[in-house]
């Protein structure tokens, strides 16, 4: 009887929107004014204590394993949970149920490859042409999704103000679109690492087909164990949220060590501008190790290792619209992610796309990209913007 008061009391306060919640007993409640836009169906009682020891863990294997069905858009509700002051996640009263948990060490190797290494086939079903599993950058508001793609790419390329022949280095290459469009496009030689072997394998595949043997080299290595010289560049895009609140000294302190002299950096990755957070159910299910650091932390540890920031740009509502694209191109497929994966993944999945673009559209996260540069800030670069901009 408790259990389902407190749930209840939870149900009643968390939603800024009218939903309609219908409870294990056959029951149903209306919140909110209005014709429901979300109906949520509680097949089985959620226990107290479980929201207790970890709430998003609970209320994700929930959905999950259908305890919990929902009617209606996920990002819409998880959305309006994060903009409602008295829901659960934001009100004093119910803070209790926020997910108590710590950073838990694992090899970064496992980590990536229990996430990444689902498969190429699975990825491309849904990421398209590009293979580029970061937020995009929509420059016009009918860009598709690989243009959105590119455009990134060049974007984060521009703003380092490369010189052909310079050396650049990408740490968690991905799929490998920014490396070989630097190496094709701009003229660079380049060496990307990942700890994935299904990208390894993808990327040293694409080498050999663009016939960029002379200009562009794929490693699969921890980035911290890299021989080689120092770079006339770094990227590093959607890495640093994989490598844990413990090691993100290291992590920039590494950026440091592989940098020339007044080289330049573009570190891109999703982080918190409220400070650091962990997400239980993320954790567990999709990003083994990760920890979305804040923006207070990044720069510290930034300025610690001897580099200095020359500019940073925030692309919250270009992920949001990004994981929208996901979602909608995830639909799409599902006859064959069926062919590879249970119904239980493919709730897994929707939760996490949709989950995220609520994220990001309620500011609960952001992605940043900074700019930066060993030795006085941008020294070696343009006085303004404008060259960003520029064909």
């Amino acid at each position: 009887m408790l259990d389902n008061m407190i749930f209840k009391q939870l149900m009643k306060h968390s939603f800024t929107i009218p939903v309609e919640v219908t409870y294990p007993n056959g029951k149903t409640e209306k919140y909110g004014n209005g014709a429901p836009q979300v109906k949520i169906k509680v097949n089985e009682k959620i226990p107290v204590k479980d929201l207790l020891r970890n709430a998003s863990i609970t209320l994700g294997e929930a959905y999950m394993d259908k305890k919990i069905e929902v009617s209606g858009s996920l990002q819409v509700l998880i959305n309006s949970a994060y903009e409602s002051a008295n829901s659960f996640l934001n009100n004093n009263k119910f803070k209790r149920f926020l997910p108590k948990q710590s950073h838990s060490e694992e090899s970064s190797k496992n980590d990536v490859q229990s996430h990444y290494d689902l498969g190429n086939d699975f990825y491309k079903l849904w990421l398209y042409k590009t293979m580029t599993y970061s937020c995009a950058y929509f420059e016009k508001p009918d860009d598709s999704l690989e243009e959105a793609q590119m455009n990134k790419v060049h974007h984060i390329l521009k703003k380092l103000d490369p010189k052909p022949g310079s050396s650049l280095l990408d740490i968690g290459c991905g799929w490998g679109t920014l490396m070989l469009t630097a190496a094709r496009e701009y003229n660079m030689n380049v060496v990307g690492i990942t700890l994935s072997e299904e990208q390894y394998n993808a990327v040293k595949q694409r080498i050999k087909d663009e016939g960029l043997e002379d200009q562009a080299e794929v490693l699969l290595e921890d980035y911290r164990e890299l021989d080689h010289l120092p770079f006339d560049y770094i990227t590093s895009v959607g890495m640093f949220e994989h490598v844990g609140e413990e090691n993100l000294g290291e992590y920039f302190n590494t950026i440091s060590r592989y940098l020339k002299s007044n080289g330049v950096a573009l570190i891109h990755g999703i982080t918190r501008q409220q400070g650091g957070a962990y997400n239980g159910w993320i954790n567990k299910y999709i990003f083994p190790g990760g920890y979305v650091p804040g923006l207070n932390e990044n720069l510290t540890h930034i300025i610690e290792s001897g580099m200095q920031v020359a500019d940073i740009e925030m692309l919250r509502r270009h992920y949001q619209r990004t994981l929208e694209m996901w979602t909608d191109n995830f639909h799409k497929v599902l006859p064959e992610v069926r062919k590879m994966h249970d119904e239980r993944f493919i709730r897994m999945w929707d939760l996490y796309l949709q989950a995220c673009a609520a994220s990001f559209e309620s500011g609960n996260i952001d992605v940043i990209q900074y700019l930066i540069s060993k030795g006085p800030s941008a020294r070696t670069l343009p006085m303004t913007r404008d060259y960003m901009y520029k064909d």
